[in-house]
C-alpha cells in the first residue's frame, strides 16, 4: 500500500510577494527600446559605409599602386560601384609609403546624424590601410 501525500497548493500571502512588470515599467522599457532602435537605424548605414571604405582601401593598398593619382583614381572607380560610399572621395585620401615602400592609405571624415530637434550625434571615422 502506498502512502500519498495530499497535493499542497500555495497561494501568495499578499500581492506584494508577486513579481512582474507594471504597466508603467512596460511603457518605460518600451520607450527606451524604441529610442535605441531609432538611433541604431540612423547609425548603422554610416558604420556600413566605414567598413566599405576600409575594405576598398585595403584592396587598393594590396595592389601597391605606383602613384598617388592612380590610388585616387582606383578609389573613385570603386566609389562609383559601391553605392554606400558617399562621405569621402579619392581626393580626401592621404597616400604615403612606409619604410618598405608599401603604400599606406589613410582616410578620415566626420558625420553628423540628426537625432531629434536640436540634438545631433557626431561620429568621427578614421582609418588606414593594413
Amino acid at each position: 500500500m502506498s502512502h500519498r501525500r495530499p497535493a499542497r497548493t500555495t497561494f501568495p500571502s499578499s500581492p506584494r510577494s508577486q513579481r512582474g512588470l507594471t504597466l508603467i515599467g512596460l511603457l518605460f522599457w518600451g520607450g527606451v527600446i524604441a529610442v535605441v532602435a531609432v538611433i541604431g537605424m540612423k547609425v548603422f548605414p554610416t558604420v556600413l559605409e566605414y567598413y566599405t571604405v576600409q575594405r576598398v582601401v585595403d584592396r587598393i593598398a594590396a595592389g601597391n599602386p605606383a602613384t598617388v593619382p592612380q590610388v585616387r583614381q582606383e578609389f573613385d572607380k570603386a566609389r562609383q560601384v559601391e553605392y554606400s560610399i558617399q562621405s569621402i572621395s579619392g581626393g580626401d585620401l592621404v597616400v604615403t609609403k612606409d619604410g618598405s615602400d608599401k603604400v599606406v592609405i589613410e582616410f578620415a571624415w566626420d558625420r553628423e546624424i540628426d537625432l531629434f530637434g536640436p540634438v545631433y550625434l557626431m561620429i568621427k571615422y578614421r582609418g588606414k590601410s593594413r
